[in-house]
């Protein structure tokens, strides 16, 4: 199986250059050719409304042919404000939620990038 990890903001970059900028385009195909496709970070900050486009012709063109896992801060509730148009953001969730599964770890709950720096300084703050 052929899988593809990017962070969301990398993705919408991948999605805007991919008709000018050959890399892109190689990226893309690469992405679009993966049976699984990590997208990290999704929803950490608000997009421009072609970029939220772009997402849902992305989402929309490999419905069908990848899964997909996606790592976000934000609920599914949130998406509307970063993606700015609500429509949009059911039919996103509509072909992202329909055959998945969600895991959720409460505030409460280190993440795991906390929970392994905890481990590295023996419980102890980083100090800036």
């Amino acid at each position: 199986y052929q899988v593809a990890f990017i962070s969301m903001d990398r993705l919408i970059y991948v999605l805007k250059s991919r008709e000018y900028i050959s890399k892109s385009k190689t990226r893309y195909n690469r992405i679009t050719k993966s049976d699984l496709i990590i997208i990290d970070d999704v929803m950490y900050m608000a997009y421009e409304p072609q970029d939220a486009h772009l997402f849902f012709q992305f989402i929309y063109e490999m419905y069908d042919k990848a899964a997909f896992i996606l790592t976000s801060n934000k609920g599914p509730v949130e998406w509307g404000k970063f993606l700015g148009d609500t429509t949009l953001t059911t039919a996103i969730l509509d072909r992202l939620l329909h055959r998945s599964e969600i895991l959720t770890f409460s505030e409460e709950q280190d993440s795991i990038r906390m929970k392994y720096r905890k481990a590295l300084f023996n419980n102890q703050s980083v100090e800036s």
